[in-house]
């Protein structure tokens, strides 16, 4: 782990996605951070240590989604597609497709294995499996405030983990998306999928990958814009919520909470979800794991009160 020091810094952006305003200090105390994402060696020692079975190893409970098919209640995880040609980029079920027997173990779709990724982030992760993974480790996720303060490496008001220019004198710095997404990856950073941990230089508090790779869960509830603007005008908090105000308005029919996460992953490009950066930020439904989210923990300080 690295120990990131406390301190006060502006969080969130007031110039790219809506979701990201308004930016605002927040003040975080000290802590200890992963060095990198949970890695596929990791997640194994936890679950054979403890028999854990991860959610998208287990059928879902037909009383979370009612109506629903019954081949969707089978065990499952969503998997990236790319399509051969350009597609409507308002649609993402252009893309991502719900595949049976994908989960950790089988992290590019059923037929996959973890042979040559054991030190690649795991992934089809949902939130109460990562949830569980720190509990047995002793650890903690981190709040959205600890992340993005970590993430940024002390660089104030930089736009990317490592300063403001995407690639420096032409070199990636993290693994995204090259090319138009989702159908031209041109694999400029040398990876389709996601990379080994530590791939890439680390930020200036030596954590690797606090962009792109994999997009890393936190243990704040998930807020819609205006909801926040409130927030933070009101109370200058960092954000954070109830489960309750956290449910996907466009969905009222499956009332599922979602989580804050951060730092973008191997499918964000230019064109599209161009998330690699401190300030951005996304919500993930707790029932859901993906094969391109993961997570880090933590060690918080004792705090005197």
């Amino acid at each position: 782990m690295v120990r990131i020091p406390g301190g006060t810094f502006v969080m969130g952006s007031n110039h790219h996605y809506p979701e990201e305003a308004p930016a605002h200090k927040v003040s975080v105390h000290g802590f200890w951070m992963d060095r990198h994402a949970v890695t596929n060696a990791e997640f194994k020692r936890f679950v054979d240590a403890t028999g854990y079975l991860t959610s998208a190893e287990r059928p879902a409970n037909p009383d979370d989604y009612p109506g629903a098919l019954p081949e969707m209640l089978e065990p499952a995880s969503v998997m990236f597609s790319k399509p051969p040609h350009r597609v409507d980029l308002r649609n993402h079920y252009n893309w991502w497709v719900y595949t049976r027997g994908a989960n950790w173990r089988h992290p590019r779709g059923p037929e996959s294995s973890l042979d040559g990724l054991w030190e690649h982030p795991v992934v089809h992760i949902a939130y109460e499996d990562a949830e569980a993974y720190a509990k047995w480790a002793g650890k903690d996720l981190p709040t959205e405030a600890e992340w993005e303060f970590a993430a940024r490496g002390g660089l104030e008001g930089a736009e990317f983990a490592w300063g403001d220019e995407f690639a420096p004198d032409g070199k990636q710095m993290a693994n995204t998306w090259q090319g138009e997404f989702p159908w031209q990856n041109l694999l400029e950073d040398g990876y389709e999928w996601t990379a080994p941990v530590g791939s890439f230089a680390p930020n200036g508090y030596g954590l690797y990958d606090m962009a792109g790779n994999v997009w890393e869960l936190t243990c704040d509830w998930y807020q819609d814009h205006g909801k926040i603007v409130k927030a933070c005008c009101t109370l200058n908090n960092p954000r954070g919520g109830s489960p309750e105000a956290s449910v996907d308005p466009r969905a009222p029919q499956t009332r599922i909470p979602r989580k804050v996460m951060k730092g973008g992953s191997y499918l964000c490009a230019p064109n599209y979800c161009r998330r690699y950066r401190p300030a951005a930020r996304m919500a993930q439904p707790v029932d859901t794991s993906t094969c391109h989210v993961g997570f880090r923990c933590i060690v918080r300080d004792a705090v005197s009160s």
